[in-house]
């Protein structure tokens, strides 16, 4: 990695930190995130996913428009620290999980789950 990829990285880990601590506070359900990147592509190859307890919490969330909540939030942190993504393009950066439906398809294993998602950023 490059020294101008890692002071991203850091960027972009230090915004969604944030981003996770205020969705623990007044998300339902929302338990964390995660995001992957390719830099040669980036910004456009982020992918963050945001991950809840169930199926149906997510479901609830998403009626209730969290969210566009956890976009906007995302958005902003991003940007506070220099990192300029417009927000319809964040929109379709930003995917939602469950905890649930991991252990249903992937028995659990994050790892393997994202890794479709990561081949899919590599490509970027």
């Amino acid at each position: 990695m490059k020294k101008s990829d890692k002071k991203i990285e850091n960027a972009i880990r230090d915004a969604l930190t944030r981003v996770c601590e205020a969705a623990l506070e007044s998300v339902d359900g929302f338990v964390w995130l995660t995001h992957l990147v390719n830099y040669n592509a980036f910004p456009n190859s982020l992918k963050i996913v945001c991950i809840f307890e169930t199926d149906d919490v997510l479901s609830s969330a998403i009626h209730a428009k969290q969210d566009n909540y956890l976009c906007q939030l995302i958005h902003q942190e991003l940007s506070d620290v220099g990192i300029a993504i417009k927000l319809s393009q964040l929109r379709q950066q930003v995917s939602f999980d469950s905890e649930e439906a991991c252990e249903r398809s992937h028995n659990g294993k994050w790892h393997e789950r994202l890794a479709k998602l990561q081949r899919s950023v590599t490509l970027h």
